[in-house]
């Protein structure tokens, strides 16, 4: 929901409202600042990347606004908490060379307005230099940083604010002045790109990157005057569509990885990783601070480069993309028809790939977001997407992303899977070469036919369905409830199985946890076998973040 009630004071409801307008503006310049992505590498990604990044930070900071309400109590969000939320949110979920570096440009922000002597200082000043810091941490976190990119535009924001505080003497500017020379310096910045890189000029485009932080800017200005800045011509005679004959990552002679993962490290331990990982590759951006880090290189070895962050700390949310395969399924034609599946486990997603689909992860702790979902349609390239959102959690976010998909063309279903096996029912009957409506309903029905069971183990003493469970019980759920809870895997495993088979079936799927052990499979087929004769069995292996044991019955 934007919040665009008027201008605002430099406060945390202007913070908000700059996130809204923010994503609001990223999302609308997505597919064109995405058209015009040819630096560092063409691989046609810059705008959803900045837009992924946007949609991080304003969920932080709305979950900040809800902590109060939450807590029952009445105390106003500060404007500390709000540009700190902000940062953090964006630094979490930053995607790629130019979402990483937003993430640095508004941990800048933080440093300056979410520090003691915010609470006193004037605006227009305090504005000034927040934008000044973000420039400077952004050139820090570039290994090599180059000009005629992002970072150009967002210093030559940063003197441009600065100047109106030399401008107004003694009379200090206020933080609407700031935000507009920010906004009109950055503008003027980014028209001059093509001249300072190359690659920019021959593809007679501007930077994407730089694209993505003028919009930003803007809303900026608009959150504090009210006034909506005229729409940025990233295509036309001033910005042409570049040549579809860039050259992807390897036929620039990059590297061909693109690695992203969060950091938990010392920062003695980020020095030595930013050594280790410039000498693997190039595009290195290291952002964050506080024992919280987010890692971008793109590199020939992305084992290599996931090994150094693992000496240097713990790293976590891995994503390793090769740009070769993202060129070439952006140049290549659209399918009809594609199913998007949203799975927890690496061993499930390996499954449903080999059906066919795109998939989504599901970390334990970490559901996609409504833009991830998004982002999993475009990437599917069809025309037609079935959407199988795995779990009810996921609902809302599965239909909003529907929308979003919809609104750029692409005819979108949701089928209301609520566990994997559902999906993998789902998938077993999809007919793409039929009608999309005689396919959907298809796989709904098989969806919908499919009894869903889970074990896992309790962490705490709670209350469930089936009684008080102590830490460290096998909790056994049947279609989304706890059914029954046990002292071992295997026996309670056996129950749900009698219970879930007492109503009929014909086929039973188990997917066993990394952790599992091969026997119990075994167990439970010899179960099945005995106990019910004419019942068939499927095993299958979740990998790593799967449950301890799926169990469908159709």
């Amino acid at each position: 929901m934007a919040h665009e009630s008027g201008p605002h004071t430099l406060d945390a409801e202007a913070v908000r409202t700059w996130s809204s307008l923010a994503l609001a503006a990223l999302g609308r310049a997505r597919e064109d600042i995405d058209a015009i992505n040819v630096y560092p590498v063409a691989d046609a990604d810059t705008g959803t990347n900045l837009y992924l990044t946007a949609e991080s930070a304003d969920r932080a900071l709305a979950e900040t606004f809800a902590a109060p309400v939450t807590k029952g109590t009445t105390a106003p969000v500060s404007l500390a908490e709000a540009v700190r939320a902000y940062a953090h949110g964006a630094l979490i979920g930053a995607r790629g060379n130019s979402g990483t570096i937003l993430a640095q440009l508004l941990r800048g922000v933080a440093d300056v307005l979410g520090a003691e002597p915010s609470r006193t200082g004037a605006p227009g000043p305090l504005l000034a230099q927040a934008l000044t810091r973000a420039a400077e941490e952004a050139y820090r976190a570039v290994a090599h940083p180059v000009e005629g990119t992002m970072l150009s535009v967002a210093g030559a924001a940063a003197r441009a604010g600065s100047a109106v505080e030399a401008a107004a003497g003694t009379a200090a500017g206020t933080a609407v002045e700031v935000a507009r020379a920010a906004y009109d310096g950055a503008r003027a910045a980014l028209a001059e790109t093509p001249g300072q890189l190359a690659v920019l000029g021959r593809a007679g485009v501007v930077d994407a990157g730089g694209c993505g932080l003028v919009a930003v800017l803007g809303a900026l200005w608009q959150a504090l005057s009210g006034q909506a800045p005229a729409p940025e011509p990233v295509r036309g005679r001033a910005v042409p569509v570049p040549r579809t004959d860039e050259p992807c990552a390897e036929e620039q002679g990059g590297p061909a990885y693109e690695v992203v993962y969060l950091l938990e490290a010392t920062e003695e331990a980020v020095e030595t990783l930013r050594d280790g990982l410039d000498g693997l590759g190039d595009s290195l951006v290291v952002v964050g601070g506080e024992g919280l880090w987010n890692v971008h290189v793109h590199v020939d070895d992305p084992g290599a480069a996931v090994e150094a962050g693992v000496v240097a700390g713990r790293p976590y949310r891995i994503r390793i993309t090769h740009f070769g395969d993202e060129r070439r399924r952006a140049r290549a034609p659209r399918a009809q028809r594609a199913v998007v599946a949203v799975v927890a486990g690496e061993g499930l997603a390996g499954l449903c790939e080999e059906a066919g689909a795109t998939t989504v992860a599901a970390r334990p702790g970490e559901p996609p977001t409504t833009a991830e979902l998004v982002e999993a349609v475009h990437r599917a390239h069809a025309r037609e997407v079935v959407l199988l959102p795995g779990s009810a959690e996921l609902r809302t976010a599965a239909s909003a992303a529907a929308e979003r998909a919809r609104a750029d063309g692409v005819r979108v279903a949701v089928i209301p899977t609520r566990s994997a096996v559902q999906g993998l029912a789902a998938l077993a009957v999809h007919d793409p070469e039929g009608s999309f409506d005689e396919d959907v309903v298809a796989m709904t029905a098989a969806a919908g036919a499919t009894r869903y069971g889970e074990l896992a183990v309790a962490e705490r003493q709670s209350f469930t369905s089936a009684g008080i469970c102590q830490a460290g019980d096998v909790l056994g759920l049947i279609d989304g409830d706890v059914a029954l809870i046990g002292t071992e895997l295997a026996a309670t495993a056996e129950a749900v199985l009698e219970r879930m088979l007492g109503s009929g079936g014909e086929l039973v799927t188990l997917v066993l946890g990394p952790e599992v052990p091969d026997a119990l499979a075994g167990r439970l087929e010899t179960y099945v076998q005995h106990a019910h004769l004419a019942v068939d069995t499927v095993v299958y292996r979740g990998g790593r973040h799967s449950a301890p044991l799926l169990i469908g019955v159709e």
